[in-house]
């Protein structure tokens, strides 16, 4: 059994790895991180080309996790995503066939330019770990890991994910472009296909459990708990915000900043732990009031501007990744 100092450099090493093939985002990378050891869904907001579907299969082949793919259009189905049963002759009997969410690590490419309905298919195995077909469930594998991506709304073809869905992604990232400088690096390489080839895996998938666990038992003062609440607290009073987070966001922002914690060396948060996870956590859980959409405000910049208005508590470390 290893110590917890060579489980969180386990986890380190997996980042390094994923940094081969995904130059420049270290900070995505980290926060993606996190949120698969605090057993979140990851969903990326970006335009096509930014390295999105890369990042996924680097973290895959990094934790030796099965990995599935669906690319998402109009016409997919909720079978096409869970599975269905065929019949075959030589029996005479119904054989269920699985659909590519029984795995690992699901990656759900352009989630918003399917149907509501499909996009619901993935609500219970993002939820419960299970898939529910033609009246049965049946049990996920462990780990089960979400991570989609959406093209930014009013894109072509796309239409908005509902609200109860995107309360179950964890957190919400956005990539965005290359500094020039990685960009270059990334013309000078040999390409993604290349760099994903490089990747060794770090750890078996099973192992990820262990380094839950330790996220688990990673230890946060009362006043974390009550900044938290604080922060949760205001995002619901708020006067642009219509809908503010919901107890299911107020767990995440607590299993990520004990995600980011660990990830720093620390068996204990703080609050910068906390403040760092805030607005990838929050801002795609709110609902904004027309009146914010009148003036062309943005979710983001009203959760940064309540994390501002609220007080740190004074529990401060050094830390570094």
């Amino acid at each position: 059994m290893e110590n917890k100092n060579e489980k969180n450099e386990k986890a380190l090493l997996a980042i390094r790895e994923v940094e081969k093939a995904v130059i420049g985002k270290e900070d995505c990378i980290v926060k993606i991180m996190a949120a698969i050891l605090a057993e979140g869904h990851i969903l990326l907001n970006d335009i096509p080309g930014v390295g999105k579907t890369t990042m996924a299969m680097a973290f895959a082949k990094a934790m030796g996790l099965k990995t599935n793919r669906i690319q998402f259009t109009p016409d997919v189905l909720p079978s096409d995503v869970l599975g269905f049963s065929v019949y075959e002759q030589a029996t005479g009997k119904f054989q269920f066939r699985q659909g590519p969410v029984f795995c690992n690590l699901l990656l759900a490419d352009e989630l918003n330019r399917t149907s509501p309905k499909t996009q619901s298919a993935l609500l219970e195995a993002m939820e419960e770990g299970k898939a529910s077909v033609e009246g049965k469930t049946r049990q996920l594998p462990e780990p089960f890991i979400v991570l989609a991506t959406q093209n930014p709304a009013g894109s072509a073809g796309t239409q908005l994910l509902p609200d109860s869905q995107m309360d179950r992604f964890m957190i919400c990232l956005s990539m965005g472009y290359p500094l020039p400088e990685d960009e270059i690096l990334i013309l000078k390489g040999d390409g993604s296909r290349e760099a994903l080839k490089e990747i060794e895996p770090v750890f078996p998938a099973d192992m990820l459990a262990e380094l839950r666990d330790e996220v688990q038992n990673v230890y946060l003062h009362d006043k974390l708990y009550d900044y938290v609440i604080k922060l949760v607290t205001e995002t619901r009073n708020h006067a642009l915000i219509e809908v503010g987070i919901s107890p299911r966001g107020s767990l995440a922002l607590v299993k990520m900043a004990k995600a980011m914690a660990f990830l720093r060396g620390r068996d204990f948060a703080v609050a910068e732990d906390v403040e760092d996870i805030f607005i990838d956590t929050a801002a795609h859980r709110l609902v904004l009031s027309m009146r914010a959409k009148a003036g062309k405000k943005k979710a983001e910049d009203l959760a940064g501007e309540i994390l501002k208005s609220v007080k740190k508590p004074g529990i401060r470390k050094n830390y570094s990744v």
